[in-house]
């Protein structure tokens, strides 16, 4: 077994390996992380409006979510194949402008699956798909935007139970 401060994904000898989760027990397990795309103002008016070439913008960022979660294997070399239950996406406005001017979306991706080990990579590398979804689909008006946060908001499920960001205690296991 693993000390808490020790990395997982590294053998005795120092080299990278994927984690054994064999031995553990299938458990509930979700997680949900965030990110946030800042624009110009006119960018995120453009995309209310529909008026972009490309499409309906955060319904094509919505499909992008789920894909980028249900291929993070592919993308994340130590990253186990889970059989996810379900991908959740949540799209918000950021209007409070920033010291630069920008407005913004914010992305919150919720993933599910009963497993042996977490989703917390599915839920980053969903929230990564759409916020750059929006930014390919949107760079033709609007090369500044700049990706911000992304970031894990909570995970439950496994032996470490549940995690959330801002809580008053943040203890971190990890198995």
């Amino acid at each position: 077994m693993n000390e808490p401060d020790s990395l997982s994904h590294f053998s005795a000898t120092g080299r990278a390996r994927m984690v054994d989760v064999s031995a553990k027990p299938d458990g509930k397990r979700s997680a949900t992380a965030s990110g946030i795309l800042r624009m110009r103002p006119a960018t995120l008016e453009r995309i209310h409006a529909g008026t972009l070439a490309k499409g309906n913008v955060l319904s094509v960022a919505d499909v992008a979510a789920v894909m980028a979660a249900k291929h993070t294997p592919g993308l994340i070399p130590m990253c186990h194949p889970l059989p996810l239950s379900a991908v959740e996406v949540e799209f918000s406005e950021i209007l409070a402008a920033d010291a630069e001017g920008c407005v913004g979306i914010q992305v919150r991706a919720t993933t599910r699956c009963t497993g042996p080990t977490g989703v917390e990579m599915e839920a980053l590398t969903a929230a990564a798909g759409a916020l750059l979804t929006i930014y390919d689909m949107c760079k033709a008006i609007d090369r500044g935007m700049r990706i911000e946060n992304i970031q894990l908001e909570e995970k439950s499920g496994g032996k470490s139970g549940t995690w959330q960001r801002n809580a008053p205690t943040r203890e971190t296991s990890y198995d």
